[in-house]
């Protein structure tokens, strides 16, 4: 049976996937067949010309059987009885003989969270030519400085069934789409770079308005216009104010991947056993939502209805007012670790297998003014936007870049700053919280992460926060 949706365009033969996939399964204590056609396009506008424009189409099975901590994976991008029955007697395999029982199916919904479009479809392919190059007229107009400019689109419409060994088929059909804008400004030799973007579960409509993409455009040349006047950053141990949005990139890589199930069920994590224990500063809540609909239209570009082993989507309190919740969940580290799973089980394709991932991210509101966080800081580095960071799982030690800073002194803001790093550790940085706004920002929709060499469209976000001592690396 199936939960609607759109998975029911594609033509396969479920009864005999079904009848394969319940062999395989039996004595296991997991198992599913996920089924994905997906469609994609991006169009990149660089140097004043269209550089590219690509289209690709994709189908293919994966075939999973979990037995304890074993899974057996198998895919394939042919959709056919054969295909189906040597994946089920590899993934079989995992089973060794082990006896078990299957485990409880997903709960199911009714719940959609984006609508059931086309991106693809939903503009003439000169719409989108000629969007990037009135992109690109646009910015040069604006000032004489800008030099490059680069715009891009890119959409996708993904079908998805997930069948289960007792014949439940759980479909989602899931748009996603993305807006950038890059601009470079050079002054007297010296050239610096602003980027901005946004996109989500949507057509290209919501962020391809005149009013939505200038609005991009413009903050990308501010940003770069900002940088053109930048010094270099100082280094040294100091207080740090983050702003709100994207600066959550920082929250999901230093403590997020560290509140993921796996790592935790390992001990791996840094946060592994401290279930309510203190792991934070008063007032600090970290919650991963994918239930989160979208600001401009159709869904937030990490929000899912269904995850990718079928659960339902959730919103997840993993912090609260500094105490250690929970973890994030797919189902075979859930059943392992005796918890419910949390719809946390992602997958980049079918050709990859789920594990623990986050959706949306973000730390929730506080009670202090933006501009009182501000003011207080004698003498440190507001961050406002951040570029590529690292993050070590074991100790939550991360280091990540600025693209937009600036040094504040006795709670003014003075010039910004060149080449300044922010280098920590998440589980120390979450007890340095003095101050949290209450400016809860998400980003634009332009997140993507990695983990095991799977990338998935996330979410972040978090309102102005104060951290104190904070290792900021810079010329000196």
């Amino acid at each position: 049976m199936a939960d609607g949706g759109a998975g029911g365009q594609i033509d396969f033969d479920w009864a005999d996937a079904e009848r394969r996939l319940a062999a395989a399964a039996h004595g296991a204590d997991d198992a599913e067949l996920f089924v994905e056609q997906s469609r994609s396009e991006s169009f990149l506008w660089d140097d004043g010309r269209l550089k590219s424009a690509s289209y690709d189409s994709t189908q293919g099975f994966g075939l999973r059987v979990v037995a304890g901590e074993t899974a057996g994976y198998s895919h394939a991008s042919a959709l056919d009885p054969d295909s189906v029955q040597r994946a089920a007697d590899a993934a079989a395999a995992a089973k060794r003989g082990r006896s078990g029982a299957l485990d409880a199916a997903p709960a199911r919904t009714n719940r959609k969270l984006y609508p059931d479009v086309d991106p693809l479809g939903s503009a003439a392919f000169t719409a989108k030519t000629d969007l990037l190059a009135e992109i690109d007229a646009y910015v040069r107009a604006r000032d004489p400085r800008v030099v490059q400019v680069t715009a891009s689109l890119a959409g996708s419409q993904r079908h998805v069934s997930i069948l289960r060994p007792d014949g439940q088929r759980i479909d989602d059909s899931r748009p996603l789409v993305r807006i950038n804008v890059s601009v470079t400004v050079e002054k007297d030799g010296r050239r610096e770079s602003g980027s901005a973007g946004a996109g989500g579960r949507d057509v290209y409509a919501p962020w391809t308005s005149s009013e939505r993409w200038k609005a991009l455009a413009d903050e990308a040349l501010r940003i770069a216009l900002v940088n053109l006047e930048s010094v270099p950053a100082p280094a040294g141990e100091m207080d740090v104010v983050l702003g709100p949005g994207w600066p959550g990139v920082l929250l999901h890589e230093a403590v997020g991947h560290g509140l993921e199930g796996d790592f935790n069920r390992k001990g791996t994590s840094a946060f592994a056993g401290k279930i309510g224990e203190r792991v934070a500063a008063p007032g600090v809540t970290v919650v991963d939502d994918g239930t989160i609909g979208g600001d401009v239209g159709g869904g937030r570009r990490g929000s899912l209805t269904v995850d990718d082993e079928g659960t339902p989507s959730s919103r997840t309190v993993l912090i609260e007012d500094g105490i250690l919740k929970g973890y994030l969940q797919d189902r075979m580290n859930a059943r392992l670790m005796g918890v419910a799973p949390t719809g946390n089980g992602r997958r980049e394709s079918y050709a990859h297998r789920p594990m623990p991932r986050m959706t949306n991210t973000f730390m929730t509101s506080g009670d202090k003014d933006p501009a009182e966080i501000l003011a207080s800081l004698k003498r440190g580095i507001y961050a406002v936007n951040f570029g590529g960071g690292s993050v070590d799982i074991t100790s939550g030690k991360f280091v990540f870049q600025c693209t937009e800073a600036y040094i504040v002194e006795d709670g003014q803001i003075k010039a910004p700053i060149k080449g300044a790093t922010l280098i920590g550790d998440g589980p120390s940085a979450l007890t340095r919280v003095k101050m949290v706004g209450n400016d809860l920002q998400l980003d634009e929709g332009v997140g993507t992460c990695g983990k095991a060499g799977q990338s998935v469209p996330v979410g972040v976000g978090q309102p102005s926060l104060y951290i104190t001592g904070l290792t900021v690396g810079g010329a000196g």
